[in-house]
């Protein structure tokens, strides 16, 4: 993309309703725009770090053997109706009446849905274990929707939905997702913890949510530094896979004995155990959340399937979800300094931004445009007649990994100055081998 012609209003001031960092750099980088409370536009720039979010969320619910469908946005009140849920979800519901006067409402989750769409399709216990996923905007009116993406009342989610023939199934289906999660954050950079969480209205006996630490968090956590010390990408020895039992086991087993609690779960006689140089705390952001919740739903609609003996088996359930929108605010109040954003490489709109110190001048504008081409699409080109200074700071604001600087007097010189966003460190290199660096 050429910033000349890009659609990313950037703005130098921060605007008066921005209240923490990342709502205030979305605005500021030009990722969003507010539309009305609580719910945004996203524009080039913020749709491909939801793109990449997004890309990484699937490929790891994939590989966890979830199969993806789409459910619609609109559902009938009749399902809610089934389940007991549709009085009792609250205001935070939107509810909606066609022109044929029939109850219908913006969904807020899915359970309902998919369970009807299993109850129709799946009728013994040779097709279990099923597990279903989507990535879906969903709705929740919020009463004060605040913090940018971070409480918004429109959000982009990843729900994914297991049925298992017995409990012994859906706990090994519980697990196979918790692994995912934990390598899908692992992928964007983020130490996420799990933790022990309490179900609310989804139902169920068997919760855990993934925390991110970041300064403006809304809960404040204490966990075991061992959850840093895990790599949930090894395949080989100590690695774990989502294909063998044992190896779940011993994943969950780790996830569930090192102490990690939020303040209302916290024990301070379990954490009084974990010695001193491995205590970690602050504030954190909610990023997922998964639940097991059995029979809770099938047996409310009715949705069985022939057991071995013929008889019929309301499955077993679990619901997972992540929030996608809300990872883009997380990752930022988690990764950012004074200037702007610090984009994690897997997530980030562009590997990088090539900064044109001096357009017109031939030989930087010849770098630059073989540069661009070398990084098919991967680029930002600020090809603007724009001064140095402005250049700098944008690209810092939004925050590529890497900062491809070309000036008259290195083009001459056939070199570049590549800057790492992370760290800030500067070196003069040919465009090669800027290229090799950024991979």
């Amino acid at each position: 993309m050429r910033l000349s012609h890009g659609f990313i209003p950037t703005l130098k001031e921060t605007p008066a309703e921005a209240q923490i960092v990342s709502h205030r750099l979305m605005l500021r980088a030009g990722l969003v725009r507010q539309t009305s409370a609580g719910i945004y536009a996203w524009l080039p720039l913020g749709l491909r770090v939801l793109k990449n979010i997004e890309r990484i969320v699937r490929q790891e619910q994939d590989n966890a053997g979830a199969q993806e469908i789409l459910m619609p946005t609109i559902q009938s009140a009749e399902l809610w109706r089934e389940s007991g849920r549709y009085e009792d979800y609250g205001k935070e519901m939107l509810r909606i009446r066609d022109r044929h006067e029939r109850d219908m409402l913006y969904g807020p989750t899915n359970e309902e849905m998919v369970t009807d769409l299993f109850r129709q399709s799946v009728r013994s216990y040779r097709a279990l274990p099923q597990m279903l996923y989507h990535i879906q905007w969903k709705f929740r009116d919020e009463v004060r929707p605040r913090f940018g993406v971070m409480r918004g009342r429109e959000f982009l989610m990843k729900d994914a939905y297991s049925f298992d023939i017995d409990r012994a199934g859906a706990v090994i289906s519980y697990r196979k997702m918790m692994l995912a999660y934990m390598r899908t954050f692992q992928r964007m950079g983020l130490k996420a913890i799990p933790m022990e969480a309490d179900t609310g209205p989804i139902g169920g006996d068997l919760s855990h949510e993934f925390i991110i630490l970041a300064a403006t968090g809304e809960s404040q956590v204490y966990y075991d530094a061992a959850f840093e010390e895990i790599d949930f990408l090894s395949s080989g020895a100590g690695g774990f896979s989502h294909d063998k039992p044992d190896d779940l086991a011993r994943f969950f087993q780790e996830m569930t004995t090192h102490y990690a609690a939020t303040d209302e779960k916290h024990d301070l006689a379990r954490w009084d155990q974990v010695t001193a140089e491995r205590k970690r705390e602050g504030r954190g952001i909610e990023v997922g959340h998964i639940f097991y919740f059995g029979t809770n739903y099938t047996q409310a609609m009715g949705a069985t399937v022939a057991g071995a003996d013929g008889k019929p088996v309301y499955p077993e359930m679990g619901s997972y979800g992540i929030g996608i929108s809300r990872l883009v605010g997380a990752v930022i109040e988690a990764s950012h300094d004074d200037a702007g954003i610090i984009w994690p490489d897997s997530i980030a709109p562009f590997k990088a931004a090539i900064l044109n110190l001096k357009p017109g001048d031939a030989p930087c504008d010849a770098m630059c445009e073989t540069l661009y081409a070398s990084l098919a699409g991967n680029a930002l080109y600020d090809d603007r007649a724009d001064r140095a200074g402005a250049k700098f700071a944008d690209a810092d604001l939004m925050g590529h990994p890497w900062q491809i600087v070309v000036g008259p007097r290195g083009a001459a010189a056939g070199q570049v100055e590549l800057k790492r966003r992370a760290t800030g460190e500067r070196i003069e290199v040919t465009p090669e081998a800027a290229l090799a660096r950024i991979g």
